[in-house]
């Protein structure tokens, strides 16, 4: 037995002094690094913080239009998640949830082994509670010192918050790819339906994703998907949450994934940027955005996807002429319908071609044509200018502008019929009458009309003596139009004389379901009943036997519209309405400077846009039942007018029928003077002796 020498005594003392100071230094560390991970430990109450949540726009009928989001999320509580997805999510990402604290040294190793048994990563090693920790937290750089938050997130999760307010959290938290944030949104873009109502196939798929959402995407790559789904039904079996067959029945179920627009065809998308200019006008503008595209609202529109589906299906069978340098085929086209009695949008079209942002619809500002006119014949009738009896001549005119040149109209056809009542001259859309009717009425009042009746893009005319501004008859208009407000405008027509402005908004709610906003419909009376109705009937003429007739629906349904197209073929409307719909469709070259022409060189006027009416109107009203526009009190109805002088004529006075018809006026408007043309003999002959003689005499009983 040795004996210790002093120096090895002090050697010892020495190593104990080292190691004490290693031992301190190293605890100080641990320590520090602890302080370090609690100092910068996040408020863990943020758990309880359900962050960007899916905005959803929908139609009239309660129906999804459109998402908005920055993470399409739409969290549910824990008991509206079927219990089969919980386990699914358990059995293949953390066996032991129920059993652990935070962190699981056995789900560490059960995963390694199962790594290297499967010859790929399959199931990782972290917790639920670990990753939900990352998720919320921390980031994705893979550190030691990363992990160590990780570690200590987790449990300090654990001791703060049950169970299943962690699993609730992470199954709204973790990423399902496709854009989808959370169970919820993930169960409607894969399947098109709410969590609640996913089979154990489809828990099961949607059990598989998180772990890799790019590699397993069912819609890229099905067969990736496919086995990892029949993996996590197989974990389910072993963690005994269900049984073999249970399994083996999931097992042979297709994955059942829907297309990526769930299943929808219409895009709307016009709609849609309407909306949201609206949305965004309706909040501050340093929170608009996180207010709309991340707080979770519900906004229920106008819209109705069964109307707006019909528009956007005729839309996308208008023939095609060119392609400009845009990419964008033209013409273009437009294709708006509201409810006039509430000013409800209902279908809104602004065009056609990927990536087409420009809202045609309610942005463009084209010139009218013919299509201003029944402004005009309204301004006259409600001024008692005019009569629908009311007889002009429709002969050439001339005009000095103020430059000193001659302005020299024409009609459509070069031709000229002479005296014309206004209603026949509104169903052929002569020009020279409205150019006289316009002349009598001027162009501010029809304009000061105009802006009563909705369009608020109008200019006042200029008011040089000799400038009387009549091209305005024609649809000359300094800015021009859009086709959303020529349907509010013709709605006034179809709604007895009420304005009801253009409404796409019902209703917005927040995320719980508190009602933010509700309007209602904004209203004004802006002319008679009994004006929009002698207007109205004028106008149904237009499709009955006039330049409208290629809108006329099937089975005589009342129809009233009138065409426009503008001289240089540039711009082609039909406005018409049914005594509950009224649709604007315009048809243009977004170029305003080139003709529309189909490749055969054949113009396109308002014929084409009064048979793209047709077609998409007959669809719209395939489900209303056929009714009559309705009659105000007041009207006075049969009394028989000579077309030539707008006079009367009564029965047996000479007058040819062809040259008579039955007429409606304002009560006190109707005329009272005989029309010269009927000619009576001082003596009438009895009709039983008179009658063998027809064909011998005239009519009226004299020799001419």
């Amino acid at each position: 037995m040795g004996v210790t020498t002093r120096a090895g005594r002090s050697v010892r003392r020495w190593m104990v002094v080292v190691l004490a100071i290693v031992a301190a230094s190293t605890l100080g560390a641990v320590a520090g690094a602890v302080a370090a991970l609690v100092r910068a430990t996040p408020d863990l109450e943020d758990l309880r913080y359900r962050p960007h949540q899916t905005t959803y726009i929908y139609d009239r009928k309660g129906r999804v239009i459109r998402s908005l989001y920055i993470e399409n999320r739409v969290p549910v509580s824990i008991d509206q998640i079927p219990r089969v997805m919980q386990q699914a999510i358990i059995a293949v990402e953390d066996a032991d949830f129920e059993k652990h604290r935070g962190f699981d040294v056995r789900g560490i190793l059960r995963a390694l082994w199962v790594d290297l048994r499967e010859g790929g990563v399959v199931q990782g090693g972290s917790t639920i509670t670990q990753q939900l920790a990352k998720i919320m937290f921390l980031s994705h750089e893979r550190t030691l010192t990363r992990k160590l938050r990780e570690l200590f997130l987790a449990i300090e999760l654990e001791r703060r918050f049950t169970k299943e307010e962690i699993l609730e959290t992470y199954l709204n938290e973790i990423y399902f790819g496709a854009g989808a944030y959370g169970v919820e949104a993930a169960a409607q873009t894969f399947f098109g339906k709410s969590i609640r109502e996913v089979t154990l196939a489809e828990a099961a798929l949607l059990a598989a994703i998180p772990r890799s959402p790019y590699y397993y995407d069912p819609f890229r790559y099905p067969e990736r998907a496919l086995a990892r789904r029949n993996f996590v039904l197989d974990r389910m079996v072993e963690e005994g949450y269900i049984s073999p067959r249970a399994a083996a029945e999931a097992k042979a179920q297709p994955l059942g994934v829907v297309s990526r627009n769930d299943g929808r065809d219409v895009s709307a998308s016009y709609f849609v940027d309407y909306v949201l200019q609206q949305l965004y006008e309706r909040f501050p503008p340093d929170e608009a955005r996180d207010r709309i595209f991340g707080g979770g609202l519900r906004v229920y529109t106008t819209l109705d996807l069964d109307l707006q589906r019909a528009a956007e299906q005729v839309a996308a069978r208008f023939p095609v002429a060119s392609t400009d340098a845009n990419g964008l085929p033209q013409p273009q086209l437009a294709i708006v319908t509201l409810d006039p009695h509430t000013g409800d949008i209902l279908a809104m079209v602004g065009g056609r071609g990927e990536g087409n942002k420009f809202n045609r619809a309610a942005q463009a500002t084209r010139q009218p044509g013919s299509a201003i006119k029944p402004f005009i014949w309204l301004a006259a009738i409600d001024r008692r200018v005019a009569t629908p009896a009311t007889v002009i001549e429709d002969k050439p005119l001339q005009y000095t502008l103020p430059d000193g040149t001659d302005w020299e109209p024409s009609n459509y056809d070069g031709r000229f019929v002479g005296p014309v009542t206004i209603r026949t001259a509104l169903e052929h859309s002569i020009n020279m009458v409205a150019i006289q009717l316009l002349e009598q009425v001027t162009p501010g009042v029809v304009i000061s009309y105009m802006k009563q009746m909705g369009i608020t893009t109008l200019v006042e005319p200029p008011r040089e003596p000799n400038d009387r501004h009549l091209a305005l008859a024609l649809g000359g208009l300094t800015r021009g139009v859009t086709p959303l407000e020529m349907a509010a405008a013709y709605g006034v027509l179809a709604n007895g004389g009420i304005l009801s402005r253009p409404r796409a908004i019902l209703r917005i709610e927040d995320a719980n379901g508190l009602v933010l906003e509700e309007t209602q419909p904004r209203q004004q009376v802006v002319v008679s009943d009994v004006t929009a109705y002698l207007v109205t009937d004028m106008m149904r003429g237009v499709v009955q036997w006039g330049t409208g007739r290629s809108a006329a629906l099937p089975g005589g349904r009342p129809v009233a519209g009138k065409t426009g197209t503008t001289e240089d073929y540039t711009n082609a409307w039909f406005v018409g309405f049914t005594p509950d719909l009224v649709t604007a469709v315009w048809v243009g070259n977004d170029e305003q400077r080139v003709p529309m022409r189909l490749p055969d060189g054949t113009n396109i006027g308002s014929g084409r846009a009064a048979q793209l009416w047709r077609d998409y109107m007959q669809v719209a009203v395939r489900n209303l039942p056929p009714r009559d526009f309705p009659k105000p009190a007041g009207i006075v109805e049969g009394v028989r007018i000579d077309t030539k002088t707008g006079l009367l004529a009564p029965p047996d006075c000479g007058i040819p029928e062809s040259q008579t018809r039955l007429e409606i006026f304002a009560p006190g408007t109707q005329p009272t003077e005989v029309s010269p043309n009927c000619r009576r003999s001082w003596f009438q002959w009895p009709d039983w002796l008179r009658r063998p003689f027809e064909g011998l005499f005239p009519p009226d009983g004299s020799r001419e």
